[in-house]
């Protein structure tokens, strides 16, 4: 990695710092209980590339952040927040960015309704300060996201996902949210219509590049990251697995699929799947599409002024892709 986040977000440095301190403000409560669980929430923060993202998208428009900014970072920090929490549940999932979960620690009940307390405090935000059109885009991504999880839910069953598909699921699923980023700080620094467009979609095809990242570290492609096969455990179609399907011939294709739908767990069929994407060509074929998104994010921002911010969302999206973890 040639250049660190910490490098990347040098520029911002001050108003993420303000940002925290703001977004924490946001979160307290005078319920004890609610207060201590925010307290924990606000401490797990992960990259902050999301407010990253609106800041930088904001500067393009406007050199000084001001309130509405802030206020749209915010906004979507509390909704994906919720929507975290609430997957947690779902998933039944004990652990968040190596920490414990909401639902681990304070049990289900709590954590679906500490849930729609991050969720109605972001509505609010919005409402109290008229920001109608930040709370429009943050809201279209909220559903674009349930949307892509229930799709893929249902794709998963039937292990029939192409590669339409899988970039329907991703789109909505991921891309939405940093698509939303980008057009939040777009509009937040007064930017047209078609100028927020224009951001969002630069966003979208961040998003689609960040996606195809962490699908290629289930198949070891980094010596960091998650671990490798959690994917193909899970019974995810991804899109490595679906080009090499796509390759493969008849009786091929049903072995590794009859692999994938009875792993159980299983090491040695994981392995024998990771190898037989390998082999079909899977990786490449991946990591040539994901360059392709990447080239199409930079297309796309290089029609903006030249600016500092120009350069380190540049920078920012090459770390989306070269990125170890």
């Amino acid at each position: 990695m040639s250049i660190s986040l910490k490098d990347i977000q040098a520029p911002i440095a001050q108003e993420m710092e303000l940002f925290e301190k703001k977004f924490r403000a946001s979160m307290k409560t005078k319920v004890l209980l609610l207060d201590r669980i925010m307290s924990y929430i606000v401490k797990r923060k992960g990259k902050q590339m999301r407010p990253m993202f609106v800041f930088f998208t904001a500067k393009l428009f406007h050199e000084h952040i001001d309130e509405p900014t802030y206020r749209g970072a915010a906004l979507i920090e509390l909704l994906h927040t919720a929507t975290l929490v609430h997957d947690d549940v779902v998933d039944d999932a004990n652990y968040r960015r190596g920490f414990f979960s909401v639902n681990a620690l304070w049990k289900n009940k709590i954590a679906v309704l500490v849930g729609d307390y991050l969720l109605s405090k972001g509505l609010l935000l919005s409402l109290q300060n008229d920001d109608y059109a930040l709370l429009k885009i943050v809201s279209n991504a909220v559903k674009e996201m349930s949307e892509g999880e229930l799709l893929q839910i249902e794709k998963a069953r039937r292990l029939d996902i192409t590669e339409d598909v899988y970039f329907d699921i991703i789109r909505q699923k991921t891309a939405s949210l940093i698509a939303s980023c980008c057009a939040v700080g777009a509009a937040s620094a007064g930017a047209t219509p078609e100028e927020v467009e224009k951001a969002r979609l630069f966003g979208e095809k961040v998003g689609i590049a960040f996606q195809i990242k962490d699908d290629l570290f289930d198949y070891g492609t980094a010596e960091i990251g998650k671990p490798v096969g959690i994917d193909i455990k899970e019974k995810k179609m991804t899109l490595p697995l679906i080009h090499a399907l796509r390759e493969a011939d008849w009786l091929t294709k049903r072995r590794v699929i009859y692999n994938v739908k009875n792993n159980n767990g299983d090491n040695k069929r994981v392995q024998q799947v990771i190898d037989f994407v390998k082999q079909s060509g899977g990786i490449s074929y991946t990591i040539k599409v994901m360059n392709q998104y990447h080239a199409e994010a930079l297309e796309i921002l290089r029609t903006f002024p030249i600016s500092p911010s120009r350069t380190s969302l540049e920078q920012l999206i090459s770390y989306t892709i070269e990125r170890e973890k």
